[in-house]
This record gives C-alpha cells, structure tokens and sequence, in this order.
C-alpha cells in the first residue's frame, strides 16, 4: 500500500497563501492541522494589509485582537456601509453651535482596532467664535474652547500629535491642543481669508498658509515659526490651495481672476530657509476653476480649467517631476491628457480623483464619472437639488446636497477594471427647518456632514455604524 504525502505546517502555509478569506475559513474546519495552518497571524494579516495598505499594524502586534480578527470586523463594517440598513447605522443631530459651521474634520485617527473602544472624534470651527471637539458615537460635546474674538473660518486636523489648526477671519492662525482644547501657538496674517495645507513629513510638517491677497507663508508646526514669505499672485484672490499626496508639491491658483496660470510649487523650496527663491512652474493652461491631486500618484494633477484658445471648459492632467538642468533644478510639468469637458444640464463646480486615472465631477444634482482621457464611465442623478460636497476615498464616495441627503456609493473591481456602484440615501433633517447639507466627511466608522439652519445655526448630522 502506498503512503499517503502530508504537507507540514510550512508547507500548508505556502499553499494558504494563496487562498482568500473564504475559503481559509472552510479550511479551518477540516482537521487540526489545517485548523492550526488557517489560524496563523501570518495569513490574515498578509490578507489585511492587501486589502487596507493603512492598517494600524503596531495596534494588532499589541495583542489587543488578531489580525484574524481585525480582517472579519473590518470586513463586516464594510459590508454594514455598503449596504446601509437602518439598523446598521446610529443617526444623530449634534448640536452645540450658535452660529454656522465653517469647517469640520476627524480628529481622532482614520485607523481602529474594532475591539468595542472605538471613539470618532470630530472638531468643528463656527461664526459663533468657537472650536468644538465632538464624540460621534455619542452625539456629545467633549470640550468647546474659550470665546475667541473673530468667527473661526477654516481648520486642520493632525491626529497623530492630536493638533488642531484654526484661522479666523482677522487672519489670525492657531494651534490647538487636541485632547484639552487649549490654545498653544499664535500667528497672525492680517488677512481675512486664509487657505491652509499641511507638507513636510510626520517628524517634521510645516503650515502652507495661502493668502487671499496672494501671498504664501510657511510656518512650522506647532511653534508657527515663520521660515519663509513669498508673493505667488500680485492683488488677486488665491482662492486654491492643494497640496499633492506625497506633501512635496502645493497648487495655487485664483478661479476668479481671468488670464491667471495657476502655479505648482515644490516644498523644498518653501521649507528651506536657505533657498534663495521659491522653485515652481506656471501651468500652460487658462483660468484654473478646480484641481485635484490623483491619490494613487506622487504628483499627478488634474486641472479643470478654460482652454486659453477656445475658451472651452477643459481638463488636463500633468505628471509633475524634478529636472537636472546646467547647475540647477526645474520643474517639468508633463502633458498626460486633455479632453474638453462635455455639456451637461449644469456647469461642473466640483472636481475630485480617485485612484490614478478616474476623474468625478459634480454638476449641479448630477455625479460625472470620468477616465483621465475623457471616456464618460458613469453619470449618478441621485440628488433632487445641487452638491455640495464629495467625499472620496479609496472605498467610497459620499455626495452632500442641498436636498438634505447624503449618497453613498462604493467602488468595485469588475474585469480587472474599477467601477463606481450606487448603494444608498441618508437623510437629513426636516425641510421646514433646514436649507440643506454642506460639507462632508468619513472614517472607518462613521459619517458626520454638516446642516445647514434656516435661522442661520448649523449642527452636525452623524451616522455611526454599529460594530
């Protein structure tokens, strides 16, 4: 009789790590051994980190769940927000402001280890002369700083020093202790808008502050020490700021100041004291209305824009490198598409990115999908009234409008391609009472838009999904 081959552990994990969940989760049940094999940390973990590049590895090594774990929680909350039941979800109306909110985001980390301790942590700024730390899940105020002497217009967040930023609208910015709300640094502009980005790496981040006068500052963090001043725009309104995904590029532009180019500059030469003059390209295109930095690329922009000759809406991408030129370094700004923006019921007021080469605009009601070459890949009338606002991020997209409604839609790999798939509604308040929803943000958790008040108030409208 002949022996039958029994494949050691190793050898059980080599040909598991081919398998996905499913079927590793069948091969537990088999024996023992097998059972043994599918458990390991090895696995799961290889199977989470393929599916979320960001997961908090140091969080799971500490033994507070498994990796096995993390990867069946995180899959089932997912699967809650995919599919957006009523009982999958907690709706509450946050109230606390007495005036309008101007800005929100997440304080606490994009990152959770699913063990029942989960806590979002969002921080508004409001006209009311307030910045408010909130607990989502709770629907409860967690501090509110003191009364400041101007309305607070914009804010950032940096979870992992648990800082916040604030400008108002005497142009005065600080920085703020995250778990005490207590103020720490000053810097003022003078300015009545500000626009703000955060470059630099997490060791060492400075504060990209865009004035509305055209002048840019970068200042460190926290300190708010000045390292460098220069003028980008002569007496126009720098309304656009993005910074690219790998913090080493800003743009700038003014969508209301016809036959300006809008202009890319590289950080280094910002950040560094010792740089004599500031290193950037004007982009060779008309008046930049929108731009969005492709996430899945170090330095890929993507520019809604007037075509300088046809006067047509455009949008053009440009791969932006650093180029070895007779002693000295220059930007190269390199053409990657162009395609004229087709004629929709209304005029594209919004532009994001997905991913390297998907494209979303926000026309009116209206959700445009597009390839980076112009290729119409979904059009989404969900909304009754205009957007708002788009949130996207490498799982989904959610659409604020004026009609009171938040839409969620997830992304999907079909035949090797990404396609964008319509999933639900979430409602707001009551029309007799609100004029409609703005801003939006997410987590892995939860979703927090901001409502807007027909006497002028805002609160915060969260969706918390159960674990």
């Amino acid at each position: 009789m002949g022996t039958q081959a029994v494949l050691s552990l190793d050898g059980l994990l080599h040909v598991f790590s081919f398998l996905e969940a499913p079927d590793l989760l069948r091969a537990a049940q088999v024996d023992k051994v097998w059972n043994e094999a599918a458990e390991s940390a090895f696995l799961w973990r290889r199977l989470s980190l393929s599916r979320w590049t960001f997961c908090n590895v140091s969080r799971v090594s500490e033994g507070v769940q498994t990796w096995k774990q993390y990867y069946l929680h995180r899959s089932q909350l997912e699967h809650q927000m995919a599919r957006g039941r009523a009982q999958d979800f907690t709706c509450k109306a946050i109230s606390g402001h007495e005036g309008r909110i101007n800005g929100v985001a997440y304080l606490s980390a994009n990152e959770h280890t699913f063990d029942g301790q989960e806590k979002s942590v969002v921080c508004t700024v409001s006209t009311d002369c307030t910045l408010c730390a909130w607990n989502v899940q709770e629907g409860t105020e967690i501090w509110s700083s003191s009364l400041q002497p101007a309305s607070l217009m914009n804010l950032l967040t940096i979870p992992e020093h648990q800082l916040i930023i604030t400008t108002d609208e005497h142009g005065t910015i600080k920085v703020w202790d995250g778990q005490t709300g207590k103020e720490q640094f000053t810097f003022t502009t003078a300015s009545t808008w500000c626009n703000m980005v955060i470059c630099g790496t997490p060791d060492k981040p400075f504060l990209i502050v865009a004035l509305k006068e055209g002048v840019i500052f970068t200042l460190t963090i926290p300190c708010l020490t000045e390292v460098s001043r220069i003028i980008a725009f002569q007496d126009c309104n720098m309304d656009l700021l993005r910074r690219s995904p790998d913090k080493n590029w800003i743009l700038v532009g003014s969508p209301e100041t016809p036959d300006i180019s809008a202009k890319v500059f590289h950080i280094d030469s910002l950040t560094n004291s010792s740089q004599h003059k500031p290193l950037y390209i004007s982009l060779p295109i008309g008046e930049c209305q929108d731009a969005s930095w492709a996430p899945k690329e170090a330095a890929r922009l993507i520019v809604l824009h007037e075509d300088r000759r046809t006067r047509h809406l455009s949008i053009t991408t440009f791969d932006l490198s650093l180029k070895p030129c007779r002693n000295k370094v220059e930007i190269l700004a390199q053409q990657v598409a162009n395609f004229i923006v087709p004629e929709f019921s209304r005029r594209p007021h919004i532009l994001e990115s997905h991913g390297a080469d998907i494209i979303l605009l926000g026309c009116g009601s209206e959700l445009i999908i597009f390839s980076l070459t112009g290729s119409l890949l979904a059009s989404f009338q969900d909304h009754h009234q205009s957007i708002t606002s788009i949130w996207v991020d490498r799982f989904r997209v959610i659409t604020s409008s004026w009609d009171i409604s938040l839409r969620v839609y997830t992304w999907k790999r079909e035949k090797n391609t990404v396609v964008l798939k319509s999933c639900y509604h979430l409602l707001g308040g009551s029309h007799m009472w609100s004029c409609g929803l703005g801003e939006v943000a997410c987590d892995n958790i939860s979703i927090v838009a901001v409502e807007s008040k027909k006497n002028g108030k805002s609160l915060l409208r969260a969706y918390s999904f159960n674990l």
